[in-house]
């Protein structure tokens, strides 16, 4: 295959597994709340949602192992527990979640079905793609993604010509930080680090078979993922403040975006949303479930039974999680990302940097400390947040739940500078 052509195929499959249920729903919703202010939460929203999953890209490109090589310099317990964690998640959330917008938007307009109904059909249907997983990137890449960026550019470019005159002020007191929070219900730094994995094991069917050619490749359809999703949340943003002045005040995230699509794509709005809406999260159900399949199969020494039922597994979760209204599974999924998110993103970052400035000693002081200053992040979503207001006025930033920060910067720097003395 043409090498150019092979990294342009990349780009697109990553951008097409990223780019799932949460990604859809989110910016628009996200636009019509920021009204004037869409840009500030631009700003944060790519930060966790675009910045942070390329680079978990960019870490797989110079690790090229598993999500395991993410944290086995804190020691391996921690990496396989953090492992764990993170596929169980990852098939327990945002995989049935992909479902379950699926069903809302793309079936119950349609048929009076019950969510289950859609729910196993769903995920029969990802069962039968992963356990093809030598050709999941380039079927998505080839075939999925083109129509999802066509479809999507078509809501932007009309809603920029015909936004009405008048847009809402915002809704946000912090607008930059509630993108960065809102950018976490994407998925997509535990996305970075899942599906980053099976684009390397992929890439072991191609041409591409010494480990510079691998490294080169990734960051190459890295950046054009990451372009491609600046480019569309941005966009997708953008039209939502456009068009905020037409929604009512607590409209749902689903609400906002079947009705953006109606007002931009017309009477057939509805049918172009529901074959989006079909492949987006599609595309990022089969990324889940083969990266969690990928990830267990390692463990029992390549044992494609192991991966076979892994996916198994993994696709009854999804059935039955995914049976659930999308309220629901983003309500429930809040005090998983506080927990999983920070140290996550100090992973990526971590495993990015120099090995210089990223020992084990280094490693553990930052992980350890994310750790303990994002409890009370964690905590104010599971107890009363006035319950832990002394904790939270001490700790800078705790109040817009980012009190995991500072101090993990200020570990980092301080164990560099402790190594240069």
């Amino acid at each position: 295959m043409n090498k150019t052509k092979e990294i342009w195929i990349a780009g697109f499959a990553l951008f097409s597994l990223f780019f799932g249920a949460g990604n859809l729903i989110l910016p628009p919703f996200l636009g019509v709340k920021s009204g004037i202010d869409w840009w500030i939460v631009v700003l944060g929203f790519v930060l966790t949602a675009v910045t942070i999953p390329i680079l978990a890209i960019f870490a797989h490109a110079k690790l090229q192992g598993t999500l395991y090589d993410f944290g086995k310099k804190v020691s391996p317990l921690f990496s396989v527990v953090y492992c764990l964690l993170i596929y169980l998640i990852a098939i327990a959330i945002p995989s049935p979640r992909t479902a379950a917008v699926t069903h809302e938007m793309t079936v119950q307009p349609f048929f009076e079905t019950p969510a289950l109904l859609t729910s196993v059909i769903y995920f029969v249907l990802v069962f039968v793609f992963a356990i093809n997983r030598s050709r999941v990137i380039g079927l998505i890449g080839k075939f999925l993604t083109p129509i999802i960026v066509v479809i999507l550019l078509m809501i932007i470019v009309i809603a920029l010509i015909d936004a009405p005159e008048i847009s809402n002020p915002t809704t946000f007191k912090t607008p930059f930080v509630d993108g960065i929070l809102e950018g976490y219900q994407t998925f997509d730094a535990i996305g970075g680090v899942v599906v980053g994995a099976v684009l390397i094991i992929s890439l072991n069917y191609s041409s591409h078979t010494t480990f510079e050619a691998k490294r080169k490749l990734i960051r190459q359809a890295g950046f054009i993922a990451g372009t491609c999703l600046l480019l569309i949340y941005g966009g997708l943003i953008l039209s939502g403040s456009l068009f905020s002045a037409t929604f009512l005040e607590n409209a749902t995230r689903i609400e906002v975006l079947s009705g953006l699509s109606s007002q931009t794509l017309g009477s057939f709005g509805t049918t172009f949303l529901s074959v989006l809406v079909a492949l987006a999260c599609f595309t990022t159900a089969v990324g889940i479930v083969t990266g969690t399949a990928d990830y267990i199969k390692g463990l029992f020494n390549d044992s494609q039974t192991a991966y076979m039922v892994t996916a198994a597994v993994s696709s009854a979760i999804g059935i039955v999680v995914g049976s659930y209204n999308v309220g629901f599974i983003i309500d429930v999924a809040v005090p998983a990302l506080m927990f999983l998110y920070p140290i996550t993103i100090v992973l990526i970052l971590l495993n990015i940097v120099p090995d210089t400035y990223a020992s084990k000693l280094v490693f553990r002081g930052v992980v350890l400390v994310t750790f303990i200053f994002s409890i009370p992040d964690f905590l104010g979503f599971i107890i009363p947040r006035e319950n832990l207001t002394e904790i939270i006025n001490i700790i800078p930033l705790a109040k817009h739940s980012l009190g995991w920060v500072i101090p993990a910067l200020l570990v980092f720097v301080g164990l560099n500078l402790k190594k240069i003395r």
